[in-house]
């Protein structure tokens, strides 16, 4: 059989599983083959793919790595590392668009939690990010916004900086989020004085602070839930 017959063949019958079963029963390598044929017409991408889970571990690694790393792996070329990314922070505004913001977050809070852990959970460098909302808890338009970058470990936040930013947007309340690239969510004691902070300065200008979140690969660790906050704002009729 002509080789380019055989892997086109090979290609639809992934198709045709995905169509009808999504990935349930696919390998992890024929997940990635799969979307490799997407952006490599005409070529048999089964040893790519593994190559790349043998490169970089896992599928959530390949689609955590840098592009250029990415496109250093023997086939991969430019437009498939730029595709992986492109289709990361489309999952991301995806998940952000499915955040309320008619109604109370607290009722939905488990997509903003998988909205950050798939926004900040692969980074390399620690940065802080905030939600802003409105009276009714939903969120802003456009209201997740990233206050401070750094090198791990060495973001810097400050209340007032973020108490400005909220009355700036006319925010009614807000959650504050960042990462551990350690692997660990476990706050420090940097980040209990910083939560602690927040919380005072927010209570002094009557603005709800609903939550920290500390994301980290795998994990997320809530202030709130854990119950190192005062106890969670009820909604504004």
């Amino acid at each position: 059989m002509d080789s380019a017959k055989s892997h086109e063949g090979h290609r639809e019958r992934l198709r045709k599983r995905f169509e009808k079963v999504g990935f349930t029963g696919f390998a992890e390598h024929e997940i990635v083959e799969l979307f490799l044929t997407l952006c490599l017409p005409r070529k048999d991408v089964k040893p790519l793919a593994k190559a790349l889970l043998c490169e970089f571990g896992s599928i959530r690694e390949i689609f955590d790595a840098d592009p250029q790393k990415l496109s250093q792996v023997k086939g991969m070329g430019h437009v498939a590392p730029i595709a992986i990314k492109i289709i990361k922070n489309f999952s991301e505004l995806y998940l952000k668009e499915t955040i309320p913001r008619d109604s109370s977050i607290i009722d939905n809070y488990e997509r903003l939690e998988n909205f950050w852990r798939l926004r900040l959970g692969g980074l390399k460098n620690e940065v802080f990010e905030i939600a802003l909302l409105n009276a009714q808890l939903g969120l802003l338009k456009d209201g997740v916004v990233r206050l401070e970058e750094g090198v791990a470990n060495r973001t810097n936040a400050y209340p007032r900086k973020i108490m400005e930013y909220i009355l700036r947007n006319h925010a009614s309340a807000f959650i504050v989020a960042h990462n551990h690239p350690s692997g660990s969510p476990t706050p420090s004691d940097n980040d209990c004085t910083l939560t602690n902070r927040i919380e005072k300065a927010a209570e002094s200008l009557e603005i709800a602070f609903v939550d920290h979140v500390i994301v980290a690969r795998d994990k997320i660790f809530s202030f709130r839930k854990e119950r190192l906050i005062g106890n969670p704002p009820h909604t504004k009729k």
